[in-house]
Formats: structure tokens, C-alpha cells, sequence
């Protein structure tokens, strides 16, 4: 079974808020309470929630601090914390990700309101002296779309963080154990292996060649290609790209350079 209920009291979407759930529901502080009471009261796994700092515009500080406060209450003692407000008009859940401004300063004074509960800080955290600078501030560190674009990035992590062995295993070990992965699920299920390849596309991310690497896993026309034989064609594709010479760093692009010559006067 799973280790764990998360109540999700972040999502600003209008379909979700047409649901009413998601960071609507920081508006009705009881009524979350009251739900993770009656989960609390019949499961043995914890119940967490997961929040902004605040709705729309305004910087109230009471309002996450009183949400916080009557869920703990009710049986809650983990929230996962996302460091900008909810716009719950005028912007999509992307913008939703990017536009709020980023205030960690008030995740740290929850967790100097209620030094009991578990504070974990999310949003915008992309760089190991951002977590570093967190965890001495909060109890943990949720990572979302860098781990996604860029999950390299946590190959040290359980080294850096929690005194495990090194990571030995390479790049190409990972896309081999993925590889493996959509053959035994094609055989199992019948999943098409690009429902698997479009997750590992950040894999070589900041490498030479990354990007005709993600080309050849994201080419459709190859779908029916055994993923064995994609990934040869994908790191072939990389390799060549990777031992490219870098063009000159006065060098014009060749549609520029098209477009002067289609341009020319003709002299006889």
C-alpha cells in the first residue's frame, strides 16, 4: 500500500477550484482539518498537506500561519510548502509556478512559529547551496521540475546528504536499466515505449549532444523502433554531435546567410 496520504491544498487551477479542492481550500482551514481528522482517525500511514504562503495578491501572514495552525491540530504534523502565493485568477497553473514571487522567508517563520512540525520547503530550488541554505532553516527540501528536467542533479544526493556509498552508476547504465524497463513493460502490458522515454529525456541534461540525444528518443517516426535500437541510433546521434567542431564564433547562421545571398543585387 502506500506510505503516506498528501492533502493537496496547493493546486490553483479553475478546474480543481470548480472541484473545490486544491489552494482553495486554504480558505477553509477547518474544513481541511476535519478531513484529515476523519483520514487520521482510520489509517496507520501519515497524513501530509501540501500548501502555498498565501492566496492571489495579498501578503497576510496570518493566513498560512491560522491554516497551518487548526490542521495541526486535527492530527497533521508534515507540510510540504510551496514559497509563493496562489493566484487563484488571472493566471494558469504554469504561470501559476513562475509569476508569484518566491518568499522562503515565510516558510522559515512558520517553522519558528511551530518548531514541532515537520516543515518542508518547495519552489524554485535548482542549485545544492539553495538546498543547503534551506535545510538550515526548514526540516527538508522538496525538489519538482529541476528533479524532472534535470535528475543528474540528485546522483550525489544520497552521498551529500545522508553519508550513503558514491553513485557509481553512469548515464548509460541508467538508459540501459530504463531500456530494460520498456521491454518488460511492453511484454507485460503492452506499453508503448515513448510513454516511458518522454520521462528520461532530461537524463543528459548539460551535456554535449543532450540535445540530439532527446531528438531521437522524441522522433514519432520511430515508435515502432524496438527501444533497443533507439537507443543505439540515440547515442550515435549524441556521440557524433558531441565531436563536432564548434562553429566559428563569427560564423552566421545558414538561414541568415541564405537570406543575404537571396537578397544580392545581380550585376552584370
Amino acid at each position: 500500500g502506500y506510505g503516506e496520504i498528501n492533502l493537496n491544498c496547493g493546486c490553483p487551477s479553475e478546474r480543481v477550484q470548480r472541484g473545490a479542492f486544491g489552494a482553495c481550500l486554504m480558505r477553509e482551514p477547518q474544513l481541511v482539518a476535519d478531513c484529515v481528522k476523519a483520514m487520521v482517525d482510520v489509517v496507520r500511514v501519515p497524513v501530509t498537506v501540501k500548501h502555498r504562503i498565501g492566496l492571489d495578491r495579498s501578503e497576510d501572514y496570518a493566513l498560512v500561519r491560522d491554516f497551518v495552525g487548526t490542521v495541526a491540530e486535527a492530527g497533521c504534523s508534515t507540510f510540504i510548502v510551496h514559497a509563493r502565493n496562489a493566484w487563484l485568477k488571472g493566471l494558469s497553473p504554469k504561470e501559476n509556478r513562475d509569476i508569484p514571487p518566491l518568499r522562503y522567508g515565510v516558510v522559515a517563520q512558520l517553522k519558528r512559529d511551530f518548531p514541532a512540525l515537520t516543515l518542508a520547503i518547495n519552489g524554485g530550488i535548482a542549485t545544492d547551496a539553495t538546498v543547503l541554505e534551506q535545510l538550515a532553516l526548514v526540516d527538508g527540501v522538496m525538489v519538482g521540475r529541476e528533479a524532472y528536467h534535470n535528475p543528474w542533479w540528485l546522483s550525489d544526493w544520497d552521498e551529500r546528504f545522508y553519508g550513503a556509498a558514491p553513485f557509481t552508476h553512469t548515464r548509460d547504465d541508467i538508459e540501459e536499466a530504463m531500456v530494460q524497463y520498456m521491454e518488460r513493460e511492453a511484454r507485460t502490458h503492452g506499453t508503448p515505449w515513448p510513454a516511458i522515454a518522454r520521462h528520461m529525456l532530461g537524463l543528459r541534461h548539460g551535456l554535449r549532444g543532450a540535445r540530439r540525444w532527446r531528438q531521437v528518443w522524441s522522433d514519432h517516426h520511430l515508435k515502432d523502433t524496438p527501444p533497443r535500437a533507439v537507443m543505439a541510433l540515440a547515442r550515435a546521434a549524441a556521440q557524433a554531435a558531441a565531436e563536432a567542431p564548434p562553429p566559428p564564433l563569427n560564423a552566421e547562421p545558414d538561414c541568415v546567410s541564405s537570406a543575404r545571398s537571396a537578397a544580392a543585387p545581380l550585376h552584370s
